[in-house]
């Protein structure tokens, strides 16, 4: 009974890490293309419009490099979408969340 009880934790754990890998792999990809990361690029999104981060995501997106970092910062003022270029750093969008982007 034991052994058998083990075995299906062992398999739910299997089940789990293989959902958890496979639900990861778009994001890693990414990730593994970006040559700012995710810290740096927090860093550089904060400088221009300072508040706390409320999201944050890697995304492939038109503009700059085609890959960019866009972060939600809300603050007194309000919520501002920063998108920061994740080959070089530079700022591609500061504007105010919601807003027309075109």
């Amino acid at each position: 009974m034991r052994k058998s009880y083990l075995a299906s934790i062992l398999f739910c754990l299997t089940l789990t890490g293989a959902a958890l890998t496979a639900h990861a792999s778009p994001a890693t990809s990414l990730d593994a293309k970006a040559v700012v990361k995710m810290p740096e690029a927090r860093n550089i999104a904060l400088k221009v419009y300072p508040g706390k981060i409320v999201k944050e995501e890697l995304e492939k997106e038109a503009g700059g490099s085609g890959l960019r970092y866009t972060f939600d910062i809300k603050s007194d003022a309000g919520t501002h979408e920063v998108g920061v270029d994740a080959k070089d750093g530079k700022i591609l969008e500061n504007s105010v969340e919601g807003s027309d982007k075109d």
